[in-house]
């Protein structure tokens, strides 16, 4: 590894987890935009009565790096909310299964991507993902925040996980 991942990749077991967010495409140079919509998810939720049950993440749906990304910024849930139309908010579950999991410093930026990736496929590890006209597709690619930004301002400084589905995965 070169630096940007503090620890050794894991297999874990997920269950299925049930959340609620709000869906955006961005380019890779708006991608923030929809990273700072998770403030306004939280409170959304709170004013709604619904507590997080987790640290918010944020989903990649569609890639294609040229062009637009379809992210999710979310906030699990203990059980799939009925929100009201006007919300502003969708509710959905995270798919259950074997993910490939590590966590770095920062923000989960290309490079650090890049290098779990490589990491990855130098252990034969298989994605639950495939390539579609409107780029690449991902069962479930997940950046979680374990840094609070509200305590640490600076995102240098915060934990990020990365999760990745396994195409293998039971569930």
């Amino acid at each position: 590894m070169n630096g940007y991942l503090i620890e050794q990749p894991t297999v874990s077991v997920r269950g299925k987890q049930p959340y609620a967010g709000v869906t955006r495409s961005v380019t890779m140079e708006t991608v923030r935009e929809i990273a700072d919509r998770v403030p306004w998810v939280i409170g959304r939720l709170a004013e709604l009565g619904i507590a997080p049950a987790g640290p918010p993440f944020l989903r990649y749906r569609i890639i294609d790096m040229k062009n637009l990304l379809q992210v999710e910024a979310g906030v699990p849930v203990a059980a799939t909310p009925e929100l009201p139309p006007d919300s502003g908010l969708s509710a959905g579950v995270l798919p259950g299964g074997r993910y490939l999991t590590a966590v770095c410093t920062g923000t989960a930026d290309v490079a650090v991507t890049h290098e779990f990736l490589e990491w990855a496929q130098a252990h034969e590890m298989k994605w639950d993902a495939g390539t579609t006209p409107a780029g690449d597709w991902w069962g479930c690619r997940l950046e979680r925040f374990l840094t609070n930004p509200a305590e640490e301002p600076d995102p240098e400084k915060w934990r990020t996980e990365l999760a990745f589905r396994l195409a293998d995965s039971p569930y």
